[in-house]
């Protein structure tokens, strides 16, 4: 009896590896823009075009030090989903209603990602604010990379 638990277990444990899944990834990027004024472009981006990034690789190498030669216009992307987001500020300064109006429509695309089998996997964010007041740059982007099982 132990003899056919620990060969039933060493079969199963042999199988793991031939049930794993292959995943695909989505990315969904927000930019909200911290500009004062209210003069700056809020949106949320997502796709559903492939690119191979294999296409616009080179490998350079001490004897091959070549300069990229890919076209930027093969690169773009002209179908494209995008959702208008309120900016951070206004003339009167920090606008909390606009932030709060944006964390509503951004749950609203993870849950309907969620709801399409997608599971939010990492968020990475970066910033470039406002420096000064010779400085009229600032956005905020926060990427959202979703997962799921590959669809066949």
């Amino acid at each position: 009896m132990k003899f056919k638990t620990t060969l039933l277990l060493f079969f199963g444990l042999l199988s793991i590896p031939l049930c794993a899944q292959v995943m695909e990834y989505q990315t969904v990027t927000v930019i909200e823009s911290i500009i004062p004024n209210g003069i700056g472009r809020s949106r949320m981006i997502s796709t559903e075009a492939e690119r191979d990034y294999k296409e616009f690789t080179s490998e350079r190498s001490e004897e091959d030090n070549s300069r990229n030669k890919a076209d930027r216009g093969d690169i773009r992307v002209k179908n494209f989903e995008e959702t208008k987001l309120l900016n951070f500020f206004n003339l009167g300064g920090i606008r909390f209603q606009n932030i709060a109006a944006n964390d509503a429509v951004v749950t609203s695309k993870i849950n309907a990602m969620a709801e399409e089998g997608w599971e939010l996997a990492f968020v990475n964010s970066g910033v470039e604010s406002y420096g000064g007041k010779d400085d009229e740059n600032g956005i905020y982007v926060t990427r959202y990379i979703f997962k799921r099982p590959k669809q066949e």
